[in-house]
């Protein structure tokens, strides 16, 4: 059972990383609330520590190993209390989680069940097990430090501007370097639906300069 990873992140691609461990790489998948700060967290020597939810997932016809990765520790107790609402697996859980622990924790804890709503795949009826199961339980969650900067919830970016970001970095732009750039494209063409799309608008204002 692997329960950490300590490697050099070679790729980032929707919601899975890439990590390289000694000359074997391993995908691990990680909610937005992570991914969107792993280029944060990578230490001097280039080197990325990830804390492991490992389980198998079972097909009709065999297992896959799987691998869900977090920053810390407090990050993965967090996951777990999240599949351990009735319908929650562990996949539903890495796409729900992708806004703030803390504002997901603000929004149980007050039974803000519009705000669970927004989170992708919780349904009316979803939400209001989610609060009644974990409302009053998960508090400490709520003290998890987020970064100076972090998106407020309605300004979490979709997985497709998401993905766009992560190509920018592969190739080799600092990330705030690459956010703005996807801002000015994005307030220069509204109609932008698809990271294809947004990477070609910043091409056409790179070369039109």
């Amino acid at each position: 059972m692997i329960v950490r990873l300590k490697g050099k992140l070679l790729q980032k691609s929707g919601q899975t990383v890439t990590i390289d461990v000694g000359g074997f790489c391993y995908e691990v998948l990680v909610p937005a609330a992570v991914f969107n700060r792993i280029d944060e967290n990578i230490d001097a020597d280039g080197m990325v520590h990830l804390v492991i939810y490992h389980y198998l997932q079972m097909d009709p016809s065999r297992g896959v190993p799987v691998m869900i990765g977090f920053l810390n520790e407090l990050e993965k107790d967090f996951f777990l209390q999240f599949i351990s609402i009735s319908g929650i697996g562990p996949r539903a859980a890495v796409k729900a989680i992708n806004k703030p622990i803390t504002d997901i924790t603000r929004a149980i804890d007050h039974n803000d069940i519009e705000f669970l709503k927004s989170l992708p795949g919780i349904g009316t009826q979803r939400a209001k097990d989610i609060v009644a199961r974990l409302q009053g339980k998960i508090s400490r969650f709520g003290l998890l430090r987020e970064p100076e900067g972090a998106a407020s919830p309605k300004e979490s970016m979709p997985d497709w501007q998401q993905e766009a970001v992560a190509v920018l970095l592969q190739l080799q732009y600092k990330k705030p370097e690459a956010l703005a750039m996807v801002e000015k494209a994005l307030k220069r063409t509204q109609e932008i639906g698809s990271a294809e799309e947004l990477l070609n608008e910043i091409y056409k204002q790179k070369v039109s300069k």
